[in-house]
């Protein structure tokens, strides 16, 4: 099975650091989050995996080169311009079976062999990974209708969201609905596909899931990982 890893963003969030170092390749412990990642798509039954890179993509292929060191085919789709999260697969050749597609910067202990299976029975076109989150207004939401009247006033509300792990898997007929080379991000293909009557599923998780978004995020990471590595990696 074929993974496609995006892994060409500029990290901007996690600057200074990703200014000379590309964010798959923050370390996590002892080797880098996108190693963590693939080792775990190993395991899962990915067999070779393209990574999607532009910025300081040299760097990323000095490290991985062929995939060889981590029992994988590992090849590289440079991007001259940036496409988003869902347009460097228009420049991916080869997808012509049921694929995962994940951000290169992921620490999660989801069963992605799981996911696939699920997806496969589904008959979808495409399964995003999602992650329950709350956020807590601080503040009284007001509730108003067209006319301004106030028909509701609730005093500091929790909100529950399911929010995309930038996990999924697609069908390759997805792909035609990604305009070659040009700027597409996977909230627009999703309703694209929507629109035309595809079938697009959720995969609710409930177990550990981080990015390193932030340097806070990256720093809770960082700890976490530390207790669990079995989990994650399937170590004893």
């Amino acid at each position: 099975m074929k993974a496609v890893i995006l892994a060409g963003g500029k990290g901007a969030r996690l600057a200074p650091y990703t200014k000379i170092l590309p964010k798959p390749l923050m370390p996590i412990g002892d080797m880098p989050i996108l190693e963590i990642l693939l080792r775990q798509m190993r395991r899962s039954g990915v067999d070779e995996a393209i990574l999607t890179v532009g910025h300081l993509a040299q760097l990323l292929q000095v490290f991985f080169q062929d995939g060889e060191r981590l029992g994988l085919k590992i090849s590289y789709s440079y991007e001259d311009q940036p496409l988003g999260t869902a347009g460097p697969l228009s420049l991916v050749s080869g997808l012509d079976d049921t694929f995962l597609v994940t951000n290169g910067d992921v620490l999660t202990t989801l069963d992605f062999a799981d996911l696939v299976a699920t997806h496969r029975r589904s008959g979808a076109a495409a399964t995003i990974a999602m992650h329950k989150r709350q956020v807590k207004v601080d503040l009284g939401v007001i509730q108003t209708n067209g006319n301004q009247e106030v028909v509701g006033y609730i005093e500091k509300p929790t909100y529950d969201f399911h929010v995309s792990m930038g996990i999924y898997v697609f069908e390759p007929r997805v792909l035609k609905y990604i305009p070659y080379n040009q700027y597409l991000d996977f909230p627009n293909l999703v309703l694209r596909l929507i629109e035309v009557g595809e079938l697009v599923r959720g995969y609710p998780f409930d177990g550990y899931w981080q990015d390193l978004g932030r340097p806070d995020d990256y720093e809770q990471a960082v700890d976490e990982f530390a207790l669990l590595r079995p989990q994650i990696l399937g170590e004893e």
